[in-house]
């Protein structure tokens, strides 16, 4: 069974014990807290298709917080302007929370 859910914006497909890696969920969000996100686009279990429209009725994803505070890969950023002698260089870090899918109610 999977489930196509959207949290913050971006759409994961999620599984029961499986790790996703989303957008930073904020300060008050600690490791071992237990986190729902209800907005399911699609449920699959085993064959039978639920697609919502826009959000499956009653159903959930219900995660707990693995690591509230993981840094991702840099990226560099690099502008340039030829023949005008302008070039930056920039990089950041973006900030995930990592969380381990424990229950899906659909």
């Amino acid at each position: 069974m999977y489930v196509i859910v959207e949290i913050q914006g971006q759409q994961f497909k999620a599984e029961k014990d499986r790790f996703l890696y989303v957008h930073y969920l904020g300060e008050n969000v600690k490791e071992g807290d237990t986190v729902e996100f209800d907005r399911v686009l699609l449920a699959d279990n085993d064959g039978e298709v639920k697609v919502g429209a826009p959000v499956v009725d009653g159903a959930k994803v219900v995660c707990e917080v693995a690591e509230s505070l993981v840094k991702g890969d840099k990226v560099i950023v690099f502008k340039k302007k030829r023949r005008n002698d302008y070039r930056r260089k920039n990089g950041h870090r973006q900030y995930f929370t990592k969380v381990v899918i424990k229950d899906i109610q659909a």
